[in-house]
């Protein structure tokens, strides 16, 4: 946004674009949601609470102060102060706020508009605007934290997406973004196959690079422009006929994780080939994505290395449903979708870290339960899927310590779902309850 040296017409076009904002998201059933302060103290009594590594808890309150959860047990343990505010949650299981660890807020269904139309053909300020309806529609739905891996094409706005929703401008998850990602040059998209060789100067997905020396000029850049981790594609469809092909050398990618770890920055990287895979790993990656054409010996190095690794399961359905006419429960899963869910049982067998991470954004904002569902179906349990996506992402993200569990000292994201995800883990459909650093975004 443009302010004037007065700064005298901001409130009025703030107005705008919040009313704007607001009936946009009712028109599209969201339900309107008054971000409600924090008070002194505030007490839930939810019917069970459940967080990594311990038994569901029936009958236990959780009593915040501020943005901290101060007590957590028995309703005998933790009694109300003076003047809180006291939430009844009927039948509800409260769990730690969602995660999930591969978002693109920027982008939206490819069955709505082609990922290549967005890139070329959408402003980034109408972009924006959109991902910030997408952030409040993901933090309604129970996820109040995502890592955002990328703005394809949209230059560094998801660095003022994140401002905005810390100075509560907007309502959305907190987020870790990456800005624009490095692609090798001549490797991503819009692909210059696709256009006159005497076409230049077209927006592109992420920021090329190649060679040692603008590798690290371009972790540099993105990192002083307020990149909170570093994002390399290591391999992509740049291959004769579209194959997917690694794209960096390993000489490369150690100087791009090198300059990235020296700032404090893990690195996440694109890989769906064994070998890009294998050349991220000993490059010394912090995660893995994708990785459908993960091996056993591929999966075990990343295990034995630490590395963790986000699946993206619910990318290849709707990759099935563009664009090979995969309908849900009519259809036998596409050949991606099963190359997908046996990278994702290969990975659980060789014991690695695995994260939710959705590629939401390729489907639409706010249902990314999808990938907790699938996690499920393709061999996790449901505990195994919500600790994913609470203990272990925060844990991805180096959060460990203040987020992904209900427990005292910890800051208050919490959810509440009606009924028991642990034992049907289709309940996190059902999001009933939402608070953000003791805020609440969503009440019965």
């Amino acid at each position: 946004m443009t302010i004037s040296p007065s700064g005298r017409w901001l409130p009025a076009l703030t107005l705008t674009i919040m009313v704007t904002a607001a009936a946009a998201s009712a028109a599209a059933g969201n339900p309107p949601v008054s971000r409600a302060a924090p008070s002194a103290a505030t007490l839930l009594r939810p019917a069970r609470v459940w967080t990594a590594g311990e038994p569901v808890h029936e009958g236990w309150v959780v009593l915040i102060r501020g943005s901290r959860i101060v007590t957590v047990g028995a309703a005998g343990t933790a009694r109300a102060e003076a003047g809180a505010r006291v939430i009844e949650l009927p039948g509800a299981t409260l769990l730690p706020g969602l995660m999930d660890a591969h978002s693109h807020l920027f982008l939206h269904p490819y069955d709505e508009t082609r990922w290549d139309d967005q890139v070329l053909k959408e402003p980034v300020p109408y972009r924006t605007l959109r991902a910030a309806r997408q952030a409040r529609a993901t933090l309604l739905a129970g996820f109040t934290t995502l890592r955002d891996l990328g703005t394809e094409g949209a230059d560094f706005a998801d660095v003022s997406l994140k401002r905005a929703i810390e100075d509560g401008l907007v309502e959305g998850p907190r987020l870790f973004v990456v800005t624009r990602a490095i692609v090798a040059s001549g490797s991503y998209g819009p692909a210059p196959r696709s256009l006159r060789p005497d076409v230049c100067c077209t927006p592109q997905g992420a920021e090329e690079a190649s060679g040692v020396p603008e590798v690290i000029r371009a972790v540099r850049e993105q990192a002083g422009r307020g990149a909170d981790w570093i994002k390399v594609y290591a391999d992509y469809r740049w291959g004769p006929g579209g194959s997917q092909q690694p794209t960096f050398t390993e000489e490369e990618l150690k100087a791009l994780v090198e300059t990235a770890h020296s700032s404090g920055r893990p690195v996440a990287a694109h890989a769906t080939t064994a070998e890009g895979m294998r050349r991220a790993i000993l490059a010394g990656v912090d995660t893995i994505e994708h990785g459908f054409g993960g091996t056993p010996e591929v999966f075990r190095l990343m295990a034995a290395r630490g590395i963790a690794y986000l699946p993206t399961l619910t990318a290849q359905e709707a990759y099935g449903e563009y664009f090979e006419h995969y309908v849900a429960g009519a259809s036998a899963p596409t050949a991606g979708m099963q190359q997908a869910a046996e990278a994702f049982r290969t990975a659980l067998r060789a014991g690695v870290v695995i994260g939710c991470g959705s590629d939401v954004g390729v489907f639409a904002h706010g249902t990314n339960y999808r990938e907790l569902e699938w996690m499920v179906r393709d061999g996790m349990t449901a505990l195994q899927a919500l600790t994913a996506a609470t203990a272990t992402d925060a844990q991805i993200l180096r959060r460990g310590e203040d987020l992904g569990r209900v427990r005292a000292g910890m800051l208050a994201d919490l959810v509440a779902v009606s009924g028991d995800p642990t034992r049907d883990i289709e309940a996190v459909e059902h999001v009933m309850f939402v608070m953000k650093d003791g805020v609440v975004y969503r009440s019965p």
